[in-house]
């Protein structure tokens, strides 16, 4: 199996590397070295490293992370090549593939999502950290970070910023109906707020959530509902490439998917997502929901925007559990996975930047949460105020709810998504579908999923 995803991936590679005449845009740091730097010895041999992102300017604040960096290490110098001008991860990534193809120099490189994270590891693409680690005090990424980036047991990239999904909630609404913002609960209780907070009627109704996928195979986030905020097996697959479509929690996200938009009427209905297509800022700012499960991202627009200003009192709140003894916390998460070119030359210098820029890099760069788990409460506060001041209403926000759950959230531990990743999503779609539009049942929807799944897994084995 893996070896028909990496040849399918290295064909493309070589296609790519047909167009070698095609470039990327480098921005070099015009800085001069900070003298006493405490990182690297003195009189020692200036080396520069390239760093290929998809993060432009704009959103990753290269140049002033890059003169920090240099001011500790003033003898290893960072050429920044951005992949895309847009800051469009698919384009950065064809164009990742292209500088590997055609032998550019390559030090440090960032991945944007699990996916090409594995593919571009199995290719040989990143070089094994652990000897690295090992030299730098023996230090455990799980512990360190809040992401635990190993594949197939080596840990081959460090976790940048950590953008862990959560629930927004309409304070006012809360207030209204004299319900606190959760800092810990389950989905039961969730549907019962979700309840509480849903009123009126057609088109003035106000919905307790919305639920904003599954759609076209994407936004599948929302069928994990119950799966994803657990340590293990929180995705379709499981880590030995089986079906997870059996697991008690997928059937229990159907039922309360059904429970809430065919029984409680507290979810705005399914058919309407897919046929108006709504954009879930405008659900949650136009105060057509009280509550919207999404991801951290939302932290730069949560104050409001010009686009869409803020007109109400917003909180946060952590992913529910399943049970009131669950251990809380868990979430999916997006990160960058941050490495070490196998073929650099320069691997000792560019683990230094790897790990001080996933450390206190993440903290002179001031544009995301970081993944370190050192970080303490009143340096996330620190970040969070950059973050939110950069927003139009920022005294509208709970700043405490959005800290305590950011600071408690944690991801599940990482499954490699396979080449086939797509036709699980596609399959688990439309069973749903059958489902909540009522042409099967519960149980013969997850049988139906589990086969179909099964199906997928053995045509792909072939």
């Amino acid at each position: 199996m893996k070896k028909k995803m990496w040849s399918s991936v290295a064909a493309s590679g070589l296609v790519l590397s047909v167009l070698a005449g095609c470039g990327t845009a480098e921005t070099g740091t015009s800085n001069q070295p900070a003298a006493g730097g405490s990182g690297q010895a003195a009189g020692s041999a200036p080396v520069e490293i390239k760093l290929h992102t998809y993060g432009t300017e704009a959103t990753y604040n290269w140049k002033k992370t890059i003169d920090g960096f240099q001011q500790k290490f003033p003898n290893i110098k960072v050429s920044v090549v951005e992949l895309s001008a847009k800051g469009d991860t698919q384009e950065a990534g064809k164009k990742l593939d292209l500088a590997v193809a055609s032998g550019e120099a390559l030090d440090v490189i960032m991945f944007s999502d699990p996916a090409g994270y594995a593919q571009r590891v199995g290719l040989g693409m990143a070089e094994p950290l652990d000897a690295f680690i090992a030299k730098d005090g023996g230090y455990k990424v799980e512990e360190e970070y809040k992401v635990d980036t190993r594949l197939n047991g080596k840990v081959y990239a460090l976790p940048g910023k950590f953008n862990p999904w959560y629930v927004l909630l309409n304070k006012d609404m809360l207030d209204q109906a004299g319900l606190q913002v959760p800092k810990d609960w389950t989905w039961d209780q969730f549907a019962d707020y979700a309840k509480k907070l849903t009123k009126g009627e057609g088109a003035n109704k106000v919905y307790g959530t919305y639920f904003h996928g599954p759609q076209n195979g994407g936004w599948m986030e929302y069928m994990k509902l119950a799966m994803v905020n657990q340590l293990d097996n929180s995705e379709f697959l499981k880590a030995d490439g089986t079906s997870n479509m059996e697991d008690p929690n997928f059937k229990k996200t159907l039922e309360l998917r059904w429970k809430m938009e065919k029984e409680d009427k507290t979810a705005f209905p399914y058919e309407s997502v897919i046929s108006q297509k709504p954009a879930y800022r405008n659900m949650l700012f136009n105060q057509k929901t009280a509550m919207l499960m999404i991801g951290s991202w939302m932290n730069t627009e949560i104050g409001g925007t010009d686009q869409t200003p803020l007109n109400f009192n917003i909180a946060v709140a952590p992913i529910p559990k399943n049970n009131a003894s669950d251990n809380g916390g868990y979430t999916p998460v997006t990160t960058d996975f941050v490495a070490v070119a196998a073929s650099s030359k320069h691997k000792e210098e560019a683990y230094k930047f790897v790990r001080w820029y996933t450390t206190e890099g993440q903290m002179v760069q001031g544009k995301n949460v970081p993944s370190w788990s050192k970080v303490s409460n009143d340096d996330l506060g620190k970040i969070i105020d950059t973050i939110l001041s950069g927003t139009k209403s920022p005294d509208k926000v709970d700043k405490a709810s959005l800290i305590s759950t950011l600071a408690a959230s944690k991801a599940s531990k990482l499954i490699p998504p396979v080449a086939y990743q797509n036709e699980v999503y596609k399959a688990v779609n439309e069973e749903f579908e059958k489902f909540i539009f009522a042409k099967q049942d519960l149980n013969a929807t997850v049988k139906g999923t589990h086969e179909r799944v099964q199906q997928i897994i053995a045509s792909n084995k072939k």
